[in-house]
């Protein structure tokens, strides 16, 4: 059973040295067995006796014997080959579209399984087993069947490449390296082969780098898009809100109008009532008058005649109001549409720019980063939280340090945080106080001399005493404001070049640079202001940014 175990595997009986079936196999004292030629010669050849796969070392060159049992075993398998060869070769697949045919079948060409680098012909199973079996071809170089074998030789020379020219990047041959490439650095086949793989491996490694980068860059994109179809999706949400607002109030508009004109005409109906109702209880009253006129009328008894005109005061008519002048004067509608409209347009500007102003709030506030207060850079009567979120103005002036980043004449800090491209946005809660100033500042400003102006490198707005609010633009600007901010959002766009300011609650922009050229890093600026008798004593605040 053994026997035939060893049969079925070709493996077993390979020679690691020459690689083909053992001829004369021996054994080394560590167990491994080799054809007997093949560890002469290797041994031969070396410094040291020892083993060529576990790599023991032998203190004396051991006495090798052929092994009768393997020797056996090989016969065995060599037999079982050729029979398995000469029954099996009717069994053998037809070449196929795309495989390498045996080179030697005449008639239908079977499929070949090895292709010989010596005799540059490839061979299906039945005429390959000469190189398994004969002495003089077992040593030939077998490789899986490849196609255009003549690509392998020479075309100057007729001799096999086995070298390869390092010089011009070529497989060239022994005669090649006599003549062309002479003085050329050659070296075999394998070297440049391991030496091109190490190329191709880093060559590989790039383009595997390149494409990670990409699919990086493919999820950035993808992620962008995925932001882009978010903003998309608000905007829809907000345009339908908006919209459907502004329908509300177009419909609200028409029912007033509607109202109006149908008040209008309810009023003339009322008065057109009242009058048709008074006619008529005087016609009535007219008509009683006529009955008795007419009954008088037919007595033919004047004496009777005589006293009932008398009586009665016949001919005197009833009270009756004088109608002459009076008229139901139509409702007058010229002007109620007009009017209507422009008081539902004048209502639809300031809700549709209420709504775009909490949009665009909205919209900024999503690039919103935390800030905090820098402590090397206050001025030495500044307070600062343990968080640094908050700043006030202290009494007395602290022993600090007048380093370069350090304000020294006005009551500043800037944030510890610096931004150089992309957008941010924070808020600062002024809530209390009757003196500030906030905005961006450029990092190379000079901060022991303060001029506020884009110019010298500040994007600022202030209050001033007696409630003035200010930009501080080029010229400076009156800023004319509805309510009291309470909350200021300071956003700024650094490609864009614009630095914009929102009184947070009225969610209502207050002043926009616009045209901006940042170079350097922004920081954002903070002044307390002076303290006035404790009437601007309240801090200023870092407060979260929370989006409604």
């Amino acid at each position: 059973m053994a026997a035939a175990n060893y049969l079925q595997s070709e493996d077993q009986f390979l020679c690691s040295i020459c690689l083909d079936v053992f001829t004369d196999p021996v054994s080394t004292p560590c167990g491994h067995n080799f054809c007997k030629k093949c560890i002469t010669d290797h041994w031969n050849i070396s410094d040291r006796c020892q083993c060529p796969l576990c790599k023991e070392a032998f203190t004396t060159r051991p006495d090798l014997r052929v092994n009768t049992f393997i020797s056996e075993m090989v016969a065995q398998f060599r037999q079982s080959a050729q029979q398995k060869a000469s029954s099996s070769s009717s069994e053998q697949q037809v070449s196929k579209p795309g495989e390498v045919p045996c080179d030697v079948c005449t008639g239908t060409k079977l499929k070949a399984l090895k292709s010989c680098l010596v005799c540059l012909v490839s061979y299906c199973e039945t005429h390959l087993e000469p190189h398994l079996t004969m002495s003089g071809l077992k040593r030939h170089q077998l490789i899986d069947p490849v196609e255009n074998l003549e690509g392998r030789m020479c075309t100057k020379h007729d001799k096999p490449l086995e070298l390869f020219c390092k010089t011009d990047q070529t497989c060239v041959c022994m005669l090649c390296t006599v003549l062309d490439h002479k003085k050329h650095d050659v070296v075999p086949l394998t070297e440049g082969y391991e030496g091109k793989k190490v190329e191709l491996g880093k060559t590989e490694a790039e383009i595997q780098q390149m494409i990670q980068k990409r699919r990086l860059k493919i999820q950035e994109i993808k992620h962008l898009v995925d932001l882009s179809e978010e903003d998309a999706d608000r905007e829809i949400a907000e345009g339908v809100q908006v919209f459907t607002s502004l329908k509300e109030s177009v419909e609200r508009g028409l029912n007033e109008l509607i109202n109006t004109i149908k008040e209008k005409q309810k009023t003339t109906e009322k008065q057109a009532e009242a009058f048709i109702k008074e006619l008529e209880q005087e016609i009535s009253e007219l008509m009683k008058r006529s009955t008795e006129v007419e009954q008088v009328l037919r007595s033919e008894d004047h004496l009777h005649l005589l006293q009932s005109v008398q009586s009665l005061n016949i001919q005197q008519p009833p009270p009756t109001k004088d109608w002459t002048e009076v008229s139901v004067r139509p409702s007058s509608y010229e002007g109620t549409v007009v009017k209507a409209v422009v008081q539902m347009e004048e209502t639809l500007v300031k809700q549709m720019k209420k709504r775009l102003a909490e949009s665009e709030l909205k919209r900024v506030q999503q690039y919103a980063v935390d800030v905090t207060f820098d402590p090397d850079t206050a001025h030495p009567n500044l307070i600062l939280s343990d968080d640094g979120k908050q700043v006030n103005l202290g009494k007395v002036e602290k022993n600090l340090p007048n380093n370069r980043k350090r304000f020294s004449n006005h009551s500043c800090v800037l944030g510890k945080q610096s931004f150089s491209s992309g957008r941010f946005y924070f808020e600062v809660q002024v809530k209390g106080k009757t003196e500030w100033d906030l905005g961006v500042a450029r990092e190379s400003i000079n901060r022991k001399h303060i001029t506020l102006s884009p110019e010298d490198g500040y994007w600022t707005i202030l209050l001033k005493k007696r409630n003035k609010y200010e930009a501080n633009d080029v010229p400076l600007v009156r800023l004319s404001l509805n309510s009291r901010p309470q909350k200021v959002g300071v956003f700024v766009d650094y490609e864009e070049g614009l630095v914009s300011f929102y009184d947070v609650d009225a969610a209502a922009l207050i002043y926009s640079f616009t045209g901006c050229s940042f170079t350097e890093k922004l920081f954002p600026y903070f002044f307390t202001g002076d303290n006035y008798g404790r009437k601007n004593a309240a801090p200023l605040i870092i407060t979260p940014v929370r989006v409604n």
